[in-house]
């Protein structure tokens, strides 16, 4: 998967991961879309950055996760999932994407 923005899949698997669970009023079938687009991501990062890289983007990618859930009770379910995935997508490219 040559050419493939690991923080363009983190953010889409944070997206459609909550979409999935919304619109199909399955959560745990939004859980399979966010673990599958994390795993892809995390190879990605392991690839381009290292084990150790790709724990600490790892650990961002469920944070943002684990973190959409207190955010939306303040400012909405879409504005924090937007926002954590905005987040983690700049976090992915500044550590991995940007070096090429």
């Amino acid at each position: 998967m040559a050419g493939i923005s690991p923080a363009a899949v983190a953010a889409t698997g944070l997206l459609g991961g909550y979409a999935v669970a919304r619109w199909s009023k399955k959560r745990p079938l939004g859980g399979v879309a966010l673990v599958a687009a994390g795993a892809v991501a995390a190879r990605e990062w392991r690839e381009r950055a290292g084990n150790v890289t790709a724990a600490a983007l790892g650990g961002a990618y469920v944070a943002a996760f684990a973190g959409s859930h207190p955010l939306a009770k303040k400012i909405g379910a879409w504005p924090s999932v937007f926002a954590v995935a905005g987040g983690m997508a700049v976090v992915s490219w500044a550590v991995v994407d940007r070096r090429g």
